[in-house]
């Protein structure tokens, strides 16, 4: 296991291969999502043993939906299922679970089940959990700037950092993306601005305690320097702006 001192504090992953991953086995691409759960079950536990103290994944963009209509409803009774079995095991583990899009176009019973989860989680504090679900990092943004101009507000990037759907925690340090591709895909464009960025060839339902061990060991090997130079980085001049505890 990586040393604690090495281990970022917020990761974000694109969970991608899902689909692939079911392909080559002939198996219909929802069958993918399912072990794709199982990836993730297990990427939370790793993350809360590892020391990590903030996990966000991309579960559902909201250009998903232009997916096939089977694979999305599919998508959408695994989410629900997924919620009754796994809320209870995050709240036992000390995990805090968020759900960060656009709720508009979900059903009652769909936003029923968000919030409840969240609810239900509300008071832990081991690892903040945050599922992207029907979200998108323009949306995100055009979503802060709305918000800043109906309130009257400058548009600054300070109010605009504060009205983000992730203002509760820092900035991503770790960005993975699994499934070979190498592209942000919309998924949090402003958070990570000064994130590491990893990719994995491994699909999703590949991606193990040793693969997150690999992506942690390349951060470790990484100078973060936030636009200053090496020599300031060697005095202790090493945080971004929102790299808070």
């Amino acid at each position: 296991m990586t040393a604690p001192s090495a281990v970022p504090n917020h990761i974000a992953i694109v969970m991608d291969g899902n689909g692939r991953w079911a392909t080559r086995r002939y198996l219909p691409r929802v069958a993918g999502h399912k072990q794709g759960v199982e990836s993730l079950r297990r990427c939370v536990r790793a993350c809360a043993d590892r020391g990590v103290g903030v996990l966000t994944v991309f579960a559902f963009s909201s250009e998903n939906w232009n997916r096939p209509v089977e694979e999305v409803s599919g998508l959408m009774d695994l989410m629900v299922g997924s919620l009754g079995r796994e809320v209870p095991r995050l709240r036992e583990d000390g995990v805090q679970l968020h759900f960060i899009g656009e709720r508009g176009g979900l059903s009652d019973k769909m936003i029923a089940s968000l919030v409840q989860a969240e609810a239900a989680t509300a008071h832990n504090t081991r690892l903040v959990f945050n599922v992207c679900f029907n979200y998108g990092g323009r949306w995100d943004i055009a979503r802060a700037a709305a918000q800043l101009a109906a309130r009257g507000e400058p548009l600054t990037e300070v109010n605009l950092d504060r009205a983000m759907s992730l203002a509760h925690v820092p900035d991503p340090d770790l960005f993975i993306r699994t499934g070979g591709e190498q592209r942000l895909s919309n998924f949090l464009l402003w958070q990570s601005a000064y994130a590491e960025l990893f990719f994995s060839d491994k699909l999703w339902p590949e991606f193990d305690e040793a693969a997150l061990d690999e992506a942690i060991a390349a951060f470790s090997n990484r100078e973060r320097r936030f636009g200053k130079t090496s020599a300031q980085i060697a005095g202790g001049a090493s945080k971004s702006p929102r790299q808070t505890a």
